[in-house]
């Protein structure tokens, strides 16, 4: 079959099964509780996490409900890994979400504090991106000092980005995309 014809096939079939998912659901509980529960869906992690039954892997749904413009699902699902396992992972993506203004109102204060946060947990992300904001003052007060200690701290442990930062002498416009320039650059009047 052409590869054309093929994907709207495989749409129809997905969107099907989902619609027929949604409806066996409200069939499946009864006063017994819920049988053949959802496996593998974000519905059905997030169902998980309402019962305090979730486990570590499905917060990786977070990402994946975040691209499709889930962000309110992504928040808790990235939160439910940080309140279950202290997730370095978790809080990392949940400064993501406030520092682009997803599921909230954009808050560079609570991006840098769970930067902090991924920091002390020993991630090397969170040293990045917390150095990175000592560095601009997003969020935080401008340390330069502590700054660059967390950037160096990141690059023992193996981040490129922050060894790619330290090579080209802490310009921080060597790993910040064009596309977010406006967020760290004062505006000129």
């Amino acid at each position: 079959m052409n590869s054309n014809r093929l994907l709207p096939l495989c749409v129809a079939v997905l969107l099907v099964a989902a619609t027929a998912s949604a409806q066996d659901r409200t069939m499946k509980s009864d006063e017994f509780g819920t049988h053949n529960p959802e496996e593998l869906t974000l519905h059905g992690a997030l169902d998980r996490l309402k019962h305090g039954e979730s486990y570590p892997m499905e917060y990786a749904m977070g990402y994946f409900a975040a691209k499709a413009g889930l962000h309110d699902d992504a928040k808790k699902l990235f939160q439910g890994s940080v309140d279950e396992y202290a997730s370095a992972q978790g809080m990392t993506w949940l400064s993501w979400m406030a520092d682009n203004g997803l599921a909230g109102p954009e808050d560079p204060e609570a991006a840098a504090e769970w930067d902090r946060r991924a920091a002390e947990a020993g991630s090397e992300v969170g040293m990045f991106n917390h150095g990175l904001n000592l560095l601009r003052g997003r969020g935080v007060a401008v340390d330069e000092e502590k700054g660059r200690r967390m950037i160096e701290a990141a690059a023992a442990m193996g981040q490129p980005r922050a060894q790619h930062l330290i090579d080209n002498d802490y310009d921080l416009e060597s790993v910040t995309p064009d596309a977010d320039s406006w967020k760290y650059n004062p505006l000129a009047f």
